[in-house]
């Protein structure tokens, strides 16, 4: 009995829910309208970021390539397999990652610095002359 009374009930249903569909017609809304100016749009690239590779070759092959990107600086080698593996075993992988380059002394610079330093000492006026004693009063 319950199943006869839902099924006559969900036609009514449909019936006053479509009708309150078509009652109501969507109206547009207000548009505002919006002046027209004319600024051009102007797009200005970031400089480009130089990339430097120099390579490093013995018989043809690439041994060792340093890459310069930016403000980095990394290396990367071919990934050379030890002993007898193989590329595929776990101790032949084909991967190896990158070298970054993190901090790089140059002890010779300070070195260049200081032989500058004393070139120019070298090159300044001659020093005073010394100064005579003072003559002995009686």
């Amino acid at each position: 009995m319950r199943a006869q009374t839902s099924w006559l009930a969900l036609p009514l249903v449909l019936l006053a829910t479509g009708a309150l569909a078509q009652s109501a017609p969507p109206q547009p809304q207000q548009l505002e309208r919006i002046e027209e100016v004319d600024n051009p749009v102007t797009v200005t690239a970031k400089p480009g970021r130089e990339t430097k590779i120099v390579e490093k070759r013995e018989g043809g092959r690439v041994t060792e390539a340093k890459v310069k990107s930016g403000g980095s600086t990394y290396t990367v080698k071919p990934n050379t397999p030890a002993g007898s593996a193989l590329p595929g075993d776990a101790a032949g992988s084909a991967n190896r990652g990158p070298q970054w380059t993190v901090l790089e002394f140059d002890l010779l610079s300070k070195k260049k610095k200081r032989s500058a330093e004393e070139a120019d000492k070298e090159d300044g006026p001659p020093p005073p002359p010394p100064a005579q004693p003072a003559a002995p009063t009686k």
